[in-house]
């Protein structure tokens, strides 16, 4: 039987290597395609240890909960103190399209998660490449694209939603998205994800958004906890 659980991997980029871990569920086998999900880590995790990345977030739920997640999971690591752009965007999709290739992922079945520093990057890797991915979910996050500034609290009419929002969701309005943010979040204001939430429900996207009252910074494990989530992503299949 194929060996299962978390798989220590490296790619190399630019003649550095990086180490990153491959999750591959119970069950699996090389015999037919597989869904995969691509998980962006957050500030405090970065590094070069290849490891810290799956103990905050989409980690620790698949040791809590393995049954719920039949999916190849890829978990990349910045360096510390690099957002998830420019070498370490190349990063997360260079490992990526290795384990789609080691491990017979299904390209019609990409998703792409990230929880603070990870759900930025989320939309980031999300709008350089529109296509890629079947659906998103962002956590505790917030956009990252040219043009956005700081932004205003507690967005009421359709005309506070700043423009790089808008053009944002515009770009990303065929792509499922369901979204994340604790209410009492004071390291990434939950302002970032309700206005992304309005800019995406104004374009007519599929959005669906889960704010977590009393819940600070960390979301994620409450969101990866939901019964709903997996099923809801696994539905969703990229038109090829």
């Amino acid at each position: 039987m194929p060996e299962t659980g978390f798989l220590a991997r490296t790619a190399t980029l630019a003649a550095t290597t990086y180490r990153y871990q491959i999750y591959l569920p119970p069950g699996f086998t090389p015999d037919r395609l597989w869904p995969v999900i691509l998980f962006l880590h957050g500030a405090g995790e970065g590094g070069s240890d290849g490891l810290q990345q799956t103990r905050v977030g989409l980690g620790p739920a698949l040791r809590r909960f393995p049954e719920r997640f039949p999916a190849v999971v890829v978990f990349p690591q910045s360096r510390r103190g690099h957002p998830w752009r420019g070498p370490m965007a190349e990063l997360a999709l260079h490992t990526l399209e290795q384990a789609i290739r080691e491990f017979h992922g299904d390209p019609n079945r990409l998703y792409l998660t990230g929880v603070s520093m990870g759900g930025y990057g989320t939309w980031r890797l999300a709008l350089e490449d529109p296509h890629r991915f079947a659906a998103l979910v962002p956590i505790c996050g917030g956009l990252d694209a040219p043009g956005r500034r700081t932004l205003p609290r507690n967005p009421g009419a359709a005309s506070s939603v700043p423009e790089p929002f808008l053009e944002a969701a515009r770009h990303l309005r065929h792509v499922p998205t369901w979204i994340f943010h604790g209410e009492e979040d004071t390291i990434i204001p939950v302002e970032e994800s309700r206005i992304m939430v309005q800019a995406l429900r104004e374009v007519g996207a599929p959005v669906r958004y889960t704010e977590y009252p009393e819940v600070e910074h960390d979301s994620w494990d409450p969101a990866y906890a939901e019964q709903e989530l997996m099923p809801w992503l696994l539905s969703h299949v990229r038109a090829p």
